[in-house]
């Protein structure tokens, strides 16, 4: 090739290759975020923050119960929601009483301050664990475990356990069967394994009592259409659920006669159900705040209700990265999304920058969970103090990683919402 059709070709590529540069996806706060960033400027603690919008929490929760098949209860995931007050915020929005626990610390406490509750376990507790729940509770505390408490069994060894624990303590307990309705993470997998559990039961009425069934399918829907589609799978989960219950009432008819707990769904899938569904309550939690994994299209009418909202502790303009070689300047000229640097106060959350509008970590530079680099372009328009708001992949975890959660209503900070205490980890 001639020189001058090299060059005119290097030319060419280098001009094809400035048109393919990224777009400046940057923008200041929306009205929305500019506010709650100058009262946090204003008054806030200078500390990253989990915020809860109050008002767009009761919104989902007017969704969710609008969307509520007839006949079916709302069981509250106190997982997803750990705060006492913003359970009891939850309640009082939707009217109900039922939560499903995950952490015995969690039981304790919501057994403290929300005596007139009705617990059930999502998954099966250690019998370490139990024992250290009746230990804390007491013998003559409000909350009355009898009959507000459903221990959840996945096989007839834990049930043993349990029916051990029951005679140390001389304490009744119903038991809650989790049935294999797909997902295959445990439970029971076969409709006629539950007559051995039902026979331990009513062998010990003075210990034990069946109260249910709690079938989770997480599973719906994750797979590709083409293999198989969240309404087929949902219908597999129905009809697996359907052949317990048809078990229990063949080996054991009485309890068709009485009232028996039989829970299914979650966020993910609750949009699936309708009134014909043989479960008969319906568990969520994670739909109504809304967290960044929960962007499904059968969550479309909820809204985002909680943020992380961090300081900027150090703004500069272009991009400057360590080593002898000058990347940054290249890259922040390529990349309009890279003209301004952030650091700020942590970082290295389960979280995606929410705002301003094209905020992004830098993986060069790497993560830091004390001051995280995020760049974005001129038009973000942050200085020193200002914040960068998160939203959180998920909230089981994330919510209890910043003390009390900031309560923003009405366009201030209304108040200031404890966590649930983490124990030794949920």
């Amino acid at each position: 090739m001639k020189r001058r059709g090299f060059l005119i070709g290097l030319g060419a590529l280098a001009a094809g290759g400035w048109l393919l540069r990224p777009d400046n996806r940057g923008a200041a706060h929306d009205s929305y975020f500019q506010a709650i960033n100058d009262t946090l400027k204003d008054s806030g603690p200078g500390r990253p923050l989990m915020l809860v919008d109050q008002k767009r929490l009761a919104a989902n929760c007017r969704t969710l119960m609008t969307t509520l098949p007839a006949g079916k209860a709302f069981r509250i995931v106190a997982k997803s929601l750990p705060s006492v007050p913003l359970i009891q915020e939850v309640m009082a929005q939707t009217g109900s009483q039922r939560v499903m626990v995950f952490h015995q610390p969690f039981m304790n406490a919501l057994a403290d301050a929300i005596p007139g509750c009705d617990m059930l376990l999502g998954k099966p507790m250690p019998i370490q664990a139990a024992r250290q729940f009746y230990q804390e509770l007491g013998a003559s505390h409000e909350f009355d475990p009898v009959w507000q408490l459903q221990w959840l069994v996945d096989s007839l060894p834990r049930l043993e356990q349990y029916l051990s624990l029951a005679r140390e303590l001389d304490r009744p307990m119903r038991i809650n069967v989790e049935i294999d309705v797909g997902l295959h993470r445990g439970g029971l997998s076969d409709p006629q394994q539950l007559d051995a559990l039902l026979d331990l039961i009513h062998a010990h009425p003075d210990h034990l009592s069946f109260s249910g069934f709690m079938g989770y399918d997480a599973h719906v829907g994750k797979l590709p259409g083409f293999i198989e589609s969240a309404a087929d799978g949902h219908r597999k989960t129905e009809a697996r659920y359907q052949a317990f219950i048809q078990r229990l009432y063949r080996q054991a008819p009485q309890y068709q006669t009485q009232s028996l707990c039989f829970n299914g769904a979650g966020s993910p899938t609750i949009a699936l159900y309708d009134d014909s569904s043989v479960v008969n309550e319906l568990s969520a939690g994670s739909c109504l705040v809304k967290a960044g994994d929960f962007d499904l299209p059968a969550l479309a009418d909820f809204q985002p209700a909680v943020f992380i909202a961090a300081p900027v502790i150090k703004a500069m303009d272009g991009l400057t990265l360590p080593g002898p070689v000058p990347l940054g300047e290249a890259w922040q000229r390529w990349d309009p999304n890279r003209q301004r640097t952030y650091f700020i106060y942590g970082g290295y959350w389960k979280a995606r920058p929410e705002s301003p509008a094209g905020i992004q970590a830098n993986g060069i530079y790497g993560s830091s969970s004390n001051q995280m680099m995020y760049n974005g372009s001129a038009d973000t328009g942050l200085g020193v103090d200002d914040q960068v708001f998160f939203r959180p992949n998920q909230s089981e975890f994330v919510l209890l990683q910043f003390g009390d959660l900031a309560v923003w209503n009405d366009q201030h900070i209304s108040g200031w919402w404890p966590v649930l205490a983490q124990g030794q980890g949920a």
